[in-house]
C-alpha cells in the first residue's frame, strides 16, 4: 500500500498536536492549588476611608456597620477558590460574618476565644474569568457586638497561581505621569496646557505643568475643598527640612495674585509653595500657563490660570529661584493620588492641546507624550492606563482595572492647529 506524502505529513502534524495537548492536560493536573495570604493593611475601608486603622499589624477600630473591609487582586486564572481570614476577637465575642467575590456571597458566625489570632474558613468560591476581582468582608452581626481586628485574608486554589496582590503597606494608586518631548535648540518661555478632569476622588492631584524646578495644577483636598497649586523647588540637595535650606539656595517668592495663600514646603524637596482655593468642577475644561525668565543665575518662574467663569488669565505667583539662569525644560503631566486610604478608586483626566512659547514669540504645538510610572507601579499596583481619544491624552490611575500601556510607551495625538495665541502677550511680559 502506497501512502502519499500528504497524508503522512498530515499523521505527523496531528501527532504533535495530540502530543502537545496531552503535556498541557498533564501539567493542569499536576499544578498544585496554591495558598495566598493577603497582609490585611492591604486592604481598604469602604465606603468610609475614615472608620478604621490600619497598620502592620492588622485592621483596628472596625465600629461602623455599613462600613466592608475589600481586598483587591488580579487572578490570571479561574476555578475554584477558598477562602478565609485571620483575625482577633474578644472571647465570648458572637460575630455574624459573610465574605464575597463577585455575586457570590458565603456567610459565616463564630465565636471570639480572646486568642491573638484565629481562623475563620468561609468555604469555597469560583473565579470564573481572569482579571481583576475585589474580596468584601462584611459585617451583619448585631452592630453594637464588637467587631474582630482583621490580621490577614487567606486564599487557597489554582486562581491563585500567578495571581497578583498589592503586598506593600502603601496603598496609593500608582502616580502616573505623561512627558512630552521638546524640539531642540528652542529657548523655551512658556508650557501651556488643559486639563479636563473626569473622576476627581479626594486626595487626588491633577498636575498640568510640570518642569525641571517645579509643578501646576489642581487639587482635592477635602469633600469641600479644591485647590489651584504652583511651588517651585529649592536648589540643593535637601529633601525634607527646609529650615536647613540656605538663603542663597531658596526660591523667594515675587508677587501673588489676589487670595492666593504661599508658604514652604518640604518631604518632597523643599521650595516655595503658593494655592488658590478655587471651586474647579469636573467635565470643565482649565487652561494652565507656566512661563520662565532667565536672568544671570537665576529665573523668574510664573504660574498662570486662566479663570472660565472670568474669562481672563489670572497669577497664582512668580518664584526667583537661584541656581538656575535657565528656560523651561523637561515638561510632564501627572495624576497623584497623595493619600491611600481611597487608593482603590479611579483617577481619570484628559490632557489637552499641550503648546510651547520660544523666546521669539512662538508657538510650537507638542503632539507626542511619553507614559511613566512611579515604583509603586512597577511591582504593587499595576492598575493604570494612558491613551489618546478625540486628540487628547487620557491618563488614569487606580481604580483596580487593567489597561493597555506600558513604561515608556510613547503616545501621539493629532495636532489640534488651535494655538492659544492669547499667552504670547503673557510670556512676553512677564
Amino acid at each position: 500500500m502506497k501512502i502519499s506524502y500528504k497524508c503522512l505529513s498530515f499523521c505527523l502534524t496531528l501527532s504533535v498536536v495530540l502530543f502537545i495537548c496531552a503535556c498541557n492536560v498533564y501539567a493542569l493536573v499536576r499544578q498544585e492549588a496554591a495558598t495566598l495570604i493577603v497582609p490585611a493593611f492591604t486592604a481598604y475601608a469602604e465606603p468610609d476611608p475614615y472608620g478604621m486603622d490600619f497598620s502592620k499589624d492588622g485592621i483596628t477600630g472596625w465600629k461602623n456597620q455599613t462600613n466592608s473591609i475589600s481586598w483587591y487582586g488580579f487572578f490570571k486564572n479561574t476555578g475554584s477558590l477558598r477562602v478565609g481570614i485571620k483575625f482577633h476577637l474578644s472571647e465570648g465575642v458572637k460575630w455574624s460574618s459573610r465574605i464575597s467575590v463577585d455575586n457570590q456571597v458565603l456567610t459565616k458566625a463564630c465565636s471570639g476565644s480572646g486568642e491573638k489570632t484565629q481562623k475563620l474558613d468561609f468555604g469555597t468560591l469560583k473565579i470564573h474569568s481572569a482579571g481583576y476581582h475585589r474580596v468584601t468582608l462584611g459585617s451583619y452581626s448585631d452592630p453594637n457586638v464588637s467587631k474582630p481586628d482583621i490580621i490577614s485574608l487567606e486564599l487557597t486554589g489554582l486562581p491563585c497561581n500567578d495571581s497578583h496582590f498589592n503586598m506593600d503597606e502603601r496603598r496609593n494608586a500608582s502616580s502616573v505621569h505623561l512627558s512630552y518631548p521638546t524640539p531642540v535648540k528652542q529657548n523655551i518661555t512658556g508650557f501651556y496646557n488643559e486639563i479636563m478632569v473626569k473622576k476627581a476622588p479626594l486626595w487626588t492631584y491633577y498636575m498640568a505643568c510640570g518642569f525641571k524646578r517645579g509643578y501646576f495644577g489642581i487639587q482635592v483636598n477635602s469633600p469641600t475643598e479644591r485647590r489651584v497649586i504652583f511651588s517651585v523647588w529649592d536648589s540643593g540637595n535637601e529633601a525634607v527640612d527646609r529650615s536647613k535650606v540656605s538663603a542663597k539656595d531658596r526660591v523667594e517668592l515675587i508677587a501673588k495674585g489676589k487670595n492666593v495663600y504661599t508658604d514652604s514646603f518640604g518631604n518632597e524637596g523643599t521650595g516655595g509653595h503658593s494655592h488658590l482655593i478655587y471651586p474647579w468642577k469636573v467635565g470643565t475644561k482649565y487652561r494652565f500657563l507656566v512661563t520662565a525668565k532667565p536672568a544671570g543665575f537665576y529665573t523668574t518662574y510664573s504660574g498662570y490660570f486662566y479663570f472660565t467663569e472670568k474669562k481672563k488669565w489670572g497669577l497664582i505667583a512668580s518664584f526667583k529661584a537661584p541656581n538656575d539662569g535657565s528656560y523651561l525644560s523637561g515638561l510632564y503631566s501627572f495624576n497623584e493620588n497623595f493619600d491611600g486610604a481611597n487608593g482603590q478608586v479611579k483617577r481619570l483626566a484628559s490632557f489637552e492641546n499641550q503648546w510651547i512659547v520660544t523666546d521669539n514669540q512662538k508657538l510650537i504645538e507638542l503632539t507626542n507624550a511619553k507614559f511613566s510610572h512611579d515604583p509603586t507601579g512597577k511591582i504593587q499596583r499595576k492598575d493604570y492606563d494612558a491613551s489618546v481619544k478625540d486628540a487628547q491624552f487620557s491618563l488614569s490611575n487606580g481604580g483596580f482595572q487593567s489597561g493597555n500601556i506600558w513604561y515608556g510607551d510613547v503616545l501621539h495625538r493629532p495636532a489640534s492647529k488651535h494655538p492659544p495665541s492669547d499667552v504670547i502677550s503673557i510670556s512676553a511680559s512677564y
